[in-house]
């Protein structure tokens, strides 16, 4: 079916569930991401922690998808990933990242920009041990990224590891898999606003020990 070019540009929402002002923002970026986080679970809003992830090559070539976030602290953004996919070797080359943070039921997103670096593998293997244990299968079964030649390929890979680990609720987890912290030096709070005249707060950090931000309005 093809779409009318018309009706795709017709496409628009005029957004008014909230306002954006240097007052009511609190002074830390990431407690600010706190209080936003915790307002789209209260809201519902789908898969709250997806977020896009964009990294590039050292020529600058970018590529993004979808990824969970699993964990926020006072140093910054975790997911979990295979080390040797495609957005893992990119971070291994170039650890400049950026995250996106959609939220369509409140007309909300955050945008960060940071630096990709490894968790520690104690930290990786508490994560893992928590996982369930078809999770844990599915991570030890996939050459992320690699070309396949059916579906069959991973299906019995999954299956040899189901027969291997059957009973055994302890998984050591694999060396080519883990996490990976993102340390941000820029975060943009963006609340969408009647007319375009959206709201954009953007927070660059001035100084790393002890952390200094400063607050900045971005035009729409």
């Amino acid at each position: 079916m093809k779409i009318d070019k018309d009706y795709i540009e017709s496409l628009r929402e005029d957004y008014s569930k909230g306002i954006l002002e240097e007052h009511n923002v609190l002074p830390n970026p990431m407690a600010q991401f706190e209080k936003w986080f915790s307002e789209a679970i209260e809201a519902q809003c789908h898969e709250p922690n997806a977020m896009t992830l964009a990294t590039a090559t050292p020529k600058g070539i970018p590529s993004a998808r979808t990824v969970l976030l699993k964990g926020l602290d006072e140093r910054g953004f975790v997911f979990y990933t295979n080390y040797e996919s495609k957005k893992g070797e990119e971070i291994r080359e170039n650890n400049h990242v950026s995250l996106l943070f959609f939220w369509p039921e409140l007309a909300r997103q955050v945008r960060i920009d940071g630096m990709a670096e490894k968790l520690s593998r104690r930290e990786s293997q508490e994560y893992f041990n928590n996982r369930p244990h078809g999770s844990k299968l599915g991570a030890m079964t996939s050459n992320q990224s690699r070309i396949i030649e059916n579906r069959d390929v991973i299906e019995k890979k999954y299956q040899e590891l189901e027969e291997q680990f059957a009973g055994k609720d302890q998984i050591e987890v694999p060396d080519f898999w883990g996490g990976f912290l993102v340390v941000p030096y820029r975060i943009e709070f963006w609340q969408g606003r009647s007319n375009r005249l959206h709201d954009r707060l953007q927070f660059l950090l001035q100084k790393l020990d002890p952390r200094e931000w400063k607050m900045e309005r971005l035009a729409p």
